[in-house]
């Protein structure tokens, strides 16, 4: 029997024709179920054009083919597919270009802190680019950019984002007491993530980023559903239990249909004064894993004083111009852009590593 797996894969290198996405990475599979008779695929499809479909399907089948043939199966099953005839839904922000989440499997990785430096790689590109602070129950995002004492605007019911160093910024962190906890269960955060998604006055931009929280709760659900999403990035440390949490993020995803454009491994490292490098919670470990999912790996990010200093002081931007980690910022930046540039074209495709 061909693993369900496996057949995602072969699946997610066939075109939309009307999207131009992939059908893993676009949420058009409704439904797929595979016997050793045949396979089961339901698939979302808002086009009238029955060469389209027919086109659809004679690549499907294909790639049924080619999924049977590498497990050496006598008989290819039998193909069913159903076309489910959907509207398609508008864009709720059709000013924004692309949507990308920022997500880990467990707290404490350093999320947030790649989230607004992949923001600022963009934004020193030239980019219009805005972050969202997703992580509902903690946001850090006010700390990490010093907006503590900059007043929220509101204008009826339109938040009006922060703007500094090229960025526009909302976070729930900012229209609530400092120190009240949100004690909130899971359809008071859909509401809340929705109200900050929807109602701010992004304007024009080319990148969204979306800060989420961690682990596999509510609001990537929510945002999954909410906005069509370019891809996400997910952010690991180098030990194996990081890993393991980080591989459920990135399933969760994948079930989502939502695209991984790469994998970040944080605190890669630390550089003592000496010039000595010491591996504090190892190296490569979110690097091996990225290979071992045929993942794209964007880049590491080492352990420097700089980086909690100036994130704290809310200044992350002036860390893009220290020697120590100019670099580093950039490599993964230039990476980074690259990935969401394949996938707005849609040329995001799963990587075959060979190591």
């Amino acid at each position: 029997m061909i693993p369900l797996e496996e057949l995602r894969q072969f699946l997610s290198t066939i075109t939309d024709p009307e999207s131009g996405r992939d059908l893993v990475s676009h949420g058009a599979i409704r439904d797929l179920k595979i016997d050793e008779d045949s396979v089961y695929i339901e698939l979302d499809f808002a086009s009238k054009d029955a060469e389209a479909k027919e086109l659809l399907r004679s690549q499907i089948a294909a790639a049924v083919r080619k999924a049977a043939a590498n497990h050496g199966l006598r008989r290819i099953p039998e193909l069913d597919l159903n076309f489910v005839d959907v509207e398609a839904t508008p864009n709720p922000l059709p000013m924004v270009r692309s949507v990308i989440a920022v997500g880990a499997g467990k707290g404490g990785v350093g999320k947030s802190t790649v989230s607004v430096h992949l923001a600022l790689a963009l934004a020193r590109m030239g980019r219009k680019v805005g972050i969202l602070d997703g992580d509902i129950y903690g946001p850090s995002l006010p700390t990490m950019l010093g907006l503590q004492e900059i007043p929220p605007k509101i204008d009826g019911n339109t938040i009006i984002p922060f703007e500094k160093d090229g960025l526009k910024i909302v976070s729930i962190g900012r229209l609530v007491e400092p120190e009240k906890a949100l004690v909130w269960r899971g359809p008071m955060a859909h509401g809340a993530f929705r109200q900050l998604a929807l109602q701010s006055d992004w304007g024009e931009l080319d990148h969204l980023i979306v800060d989420l929280p961690p682990g596999t709760g509510d609001v990537p659900l929510t945002l999954a559903q909410l906005l069509p999403l370019t891809g996400a990035v997910v952010v690991c440390t180098p030990q194996k239990v990081a890993q393991d949490d980080a591989r459920r993020a990135i399933r969760m995803f994948q079930q989502l249909g939502v695209s991984i454009l790469g994998v970040v491994e944080n605190m890669a490292g630390f550089t003592a004064p000496d010039g000595t490098t010491i591996d504090l919670f190892g190296r490569g470990g979110a690097e091996d894993m990225a290979a071992s999912m045929s993942l794209p790996f964007l880049g590491r990010l080492p352990i420097h004083p700089e980086l909690a200093a100036r994130g704290d002081a809310g200044d992350p931007a002036s860390c893009h111009e220290l020697e120590a980690l100019g670099d580093a910022l950039k490599t993964l930046g230039d990476a980074f852009d690259h990935r969401v540039r394949m996938a707005e074209r849609g040329e995001d495709r799963p990587t075959l590593v060979i190591r």
